[in-house]
């Protein structure tokens, strides 16, 4: 089917007076991986519950794989498989009992189930843990048992809110390799993350603020739209350097990352040098000071203008 995976065209989703999702434009092409990426109550979870056909928008346009989320809801959900940040899985049921509960939602025939089961279980490596209760795996086993109920139907596109917040950097790496696989076999995706560092795993990244799109394109051309160069420091006290930092001239931001230190500037001084024999001058001389290229978290902080 021709035409995008995703279209959105001044999406609000407004709640009294606050507006969780405000005029959002938005195309993810069919095939890829789309990030959208932002800090908590950017409005990345209202975003895919909208566009999941479970809530409802107050204005705009928005189509999933050509069906309008507002008067064809039923036909998004047939095409889609979502997973929420808070998957409903059954911690009283067994891996497998979970699996042949969603098999029955999506009216998943015994004959094709069985294949589907040992498909999935290959993807998600979940076959020995088959008689395990779901509220005995582990937080990241319990996010590949909710992607696997996700695709029980094999769903043209997959909706991840958030699906490795507060998994550990293992289980993270394995989770975006079963992504990966997904779309060698056709899958598009359309993850949420507050990960920054997980964008440079998408084709392309939206970064949201405040219900709003601040920009949308692959991380490389996200990066070039700084309007600053970003200097890296590592040095033994990093509060002290900071409140330094802060007050000398020619620098735009000073971020903690870390046990590190990423200050913008706009201009040719301060350099690399200069900042050294300042931080020094302060008695909290450096470990190291370099350029470095910008972190998707540094373009957001200039975009976002937040400190």
């Amino acid at each position: 089917m021709d035409g995008p995976a995703i279209e959105t065209k001044g999406l609000v989703k407004k709640y009294e007076a606050v507006s969780a999702v405000d005029g959002l434009d938005l195309t993810v092409g069919r095939g890829e991986v789309f990030g959208l990426i932002g800090p908590d109550g950017a409005g990345k979870t209202t975003t895919m519950r909208m566009l999941a056909g479970i809530l409802a928008p107050n204005g705009g346009l928005a189509e999933v794989l050509g069906s309008d989320v507002i008067s064809q809801p039923e036909s998004v959900k047939e095409k889609i498989g979502y997973m929420s940040q808070r998957f409903g899985l059954y911690e009283d049921l067994t891996v497998w009992e979970n699996l042949d509960f969603y098999a029955d939602l999506y009216l998943v025939g015994r004959k094709e189930r069985e294949v589907r089961f040992k498909r999935l279980m290959e993807f998600s490596r979940l076959s020995p843990f088959l008689d395990r209760l779901a509220g005995k795996l582990s937080g990241g086993m319990k996010q590949k048992l909710g992607l696997a109920c996700a695709l029980i139907h094999t769903p043209e596109l997959l909706l991840l809110d958030e699906p490795t917040n507060g998994v550990d950097p293992v289980s993270r790496r394995e989770f975006w390799k079963i992504i990966y696989d997904l779309l060698a076999e056709g899958v598009t995706i359309f993850v949420s993350t507050p990960y920054m560092d997980e964008a440079d795993r998408c084709h392309r990244v939206g970064i949201m603020e405040k219900g709003r799109l601040l920009v949308s394109d692959t991380p490389e051309d996200i990066r070039k739209r700084m309007k600053t160069r970003v200097i890296e420091i590592k040095c033994a006290e990093p509060t002290r350097a900071v409140t330094m930092l802060r007050r000398m001239e020619g620098i735009v931001d000073v971020v903690f990352f870390g046990d590190k230190i990423h200050v913008s500037v706009r201009s040719a001084k301060p350099d690399e040098s200069s900042i050294e024999k300042a931080l020094a001058k302060e008695g909290v001389g450096p470990r190291s000071v370099r350029s470095i290229t910008p972190s998707l978290e540094d373009v957001f902080f200039e975009l976002s203008g937040r400190s």
